[in-house]
């Protein structure tokens, strides 16, 4: 009887040395009746890499491993009592504490499937969203994303029906679906960790969109930072097209659409949608003024329905399970699910996904299980480097998008970074404002100039150079920059500056910047 090995490929399990551990089993198996699989990442990091055995009971996972455990585990193999005494014996995956408190809808098959293998996708309910949706009228399949509730995974949650339905109802002889894969935010991987672990479902999401929107061409907007994705859409797109999933008459249904990787080349200000429209269209990205919005006049002109990985993975799932299964999942205006990222001074780091609902303290505490260090945690910023930064005692806040609002703060893409008591916030304060210029497309003033103003203005107050002077102007840096800019760059740079200042406001005098720099801690 065959056994079935599986080691994950995925970037993050490769740079702690899973391709070793994957030709270990290789080695290992010579001579026996073993079948490796490449998988994606479960999303479990700090047990990378993880090796999972298919036996009668389950998967049984094993990590972290080196190539020196191998021969041993599968010298183990045939016997699950002897396979339980292995060093590095888990349990059944699916019943680690991890696996079992998720409801995983756009990561369900993300660490079980072989990426680039279209039976599995499709033995693992793949392509059922958009058979339904191809036997639905565009407007009907408009009508379930809208039904759904749906909101942008990308931002500031806008509801994605809105969209659909503008796409839609704007007539053009050619209307496009571009999918934005640009993912820039600090502690965010979850777009990455999908396009490398099942791309099939942003395949499928994107045509289901098409055929909603009239769209007959998509594009996948990819950092360049990410060239193991970039290699595995483009050999899921060759998969698709041989097997009719993309291309002229998709499934026999009579839509045409074509679809195409493009990658970027590191502007984090391209994951503004407006700004990735310029580069696709071979420009330097730069943010356009709106309106006119891309849902009606996009890329090249045309109507241009823009969404993230994760609010595209999310349609099939709408599609097949329908509207209210969806809607179902989460809280008054948080519907479905969102999946987190820990980063930062984290012990166990990885994607999370669940129901909007869930505290920020019990995701933080009882799954990621506190800091790394040991130490207390002193702040968490959630968003990105826009975000807002929660003090310790603010983390009972529940995930979704109108607790978050409500506390000055904002969800975005569901990246949480962690920090410990060591963290100095003017220090990050800074860095937000300092990114900011860096990063600005340098298109309108209040961001390209006023972040500039703002890091120097930190530093004056820090130095004690008439502290209560510069933090009134810092003030109104922040609200100029927030009323004034084009985007959400400059207009959202003021939320961790203006956070660190509400929550840590010690930080920002000099006996503490200068108490911390002779103790040479570091944010």
């Amino acid at each position: 009887m065959t056994t079935t090995i599986y080691v994950p490929c995925d970037s993050a399990a490769r740079s702690v040395g899973a391709d070793e551990v994957a030709a270990a089993v290789v080695r290992e198996a010579a001579g026996r009746d073993v079948r490796l699989v490449r998988t994606g990442s479960r999303g479990m990091l700090w047990l990378e890499p993880l090796v999972e055995v298919e036996t009668p009971e389950g998967r049984v996972g094993f990590g972290p491993m080196s190539p020196a455990e191998v021969p041993e585990l599968l010298a183990r193999l045939g016997d699950d009592r002897s396979l339980r005494g292995h060093e590095r014996h888990l349990g059944l995956v699916e019943e680690l504490p991890w696996m079992a408190a998720q409801q995983r809808l756009c990561m369900r098959r993300v660490g079980v499937t072989d990426p680039l293998s279209a039976d599995d996708y499709l033995a693992h309910g793949g392509l059922e969203g958009l058979r339904r949706a191809l036997e639905m009228s565009p407007a009907a399949v408009v009508d379930e994303v809208t039904g759904s509730g749906l909101r942008g995974r990308g931002g500031a949650g806008f509801p994605a029906g809105i969209k659909w339905r503008t796409v839609l109802d704007t007539p053009a002889d050619m209307k496009f679906v571009c999918c934005n894969a640009d993912e820039g935010d600090s502690g965010t991987f979850a777009d990455r960790m999908l396009m490398e672990g099942d791309p099939f479902c942003l395949i499928e999401g994107m045509t289901i969109a098409a055929h909603a929107t009239g769209a007959t061409e998509g594009y996948v907007y990819v950092r360049s930072e990410y060239p193991d994705a970039v290699r595995t859409l483009r050999q899921a797109i060759e998969v698709a097209y041989a097997r009719g999933w993309l291309g002229e008459d998709v499934l026999g249904s009579g839509l045409s659409f074509d679809l195409f990787v493009r990658v970027g080349a590191g502007a984090y200000i391209c994951g503004e949608e407006t700004s990735m429209l310029d580069s696709l269209e071979g420009k330097r990205g730069m943010v356009r003024a709106k309106p006119p919005i891309p849902a009606i006049s996009g890329l090249f002109g045309k109507p241009t329905l823009v969404h993230n990985v994760l609010t595209l993975a999310s349609v099939p799932a709408i599609l097949d399970g329908g509207a209210a299964a969806y809607q179902a999942l989460g809280s008054k205006d948080s519907r479905g699910t969102q999946v987190f990222q820990l980063a930062g001074n984290i012990a166990r780091g990885g994607v999370f996904e669940t129901a909007f609902g869930m505290t920020l303290h019990e995701l933080i505490h009882e799954f990621g299980g506190g800091t790394r260090s040991g130490r207390p945690v002193r702040a968490v910023q959630v968003g990105g480097p826009l975000g807002a930064y929660l003090p310790a005692d603010g983390l009972d806040i529940p995930l979704d998008y109108e607790s978050f609002t409500a506390a000055k703060a904002m969800l975005g893409h569901g990246g949480i970074v962690v920090f410990d008591d060591t963290v100095d916030m003017a220090r990050m304060a800074r860095f937000a404002l300092e990114f900011c210029a860096e990063e600005s497309c340098g298109k309108c003033t209040p961001c390209r100039v006023g972040s500039v103003r703002g890091v120097e203005t930190i530093d004056k107050i820090v130095a004690g150079r008439d502290p209560d002077a510069n933090l009134a102007l810092l003030s109104d840096l922040c609200e100029l920059m927030t009323d004034g800019s084009l985007c959400a760059m400059g207009g959202l740079t003021p939320n961790p500056v203006l956070s660190a200042l509400r929550h840590f406001p010690d930080d920002f005098t000099p006996r503490r910047f200068t108490s911390l720099h002779e103790e040479g801690t570091t944010p």
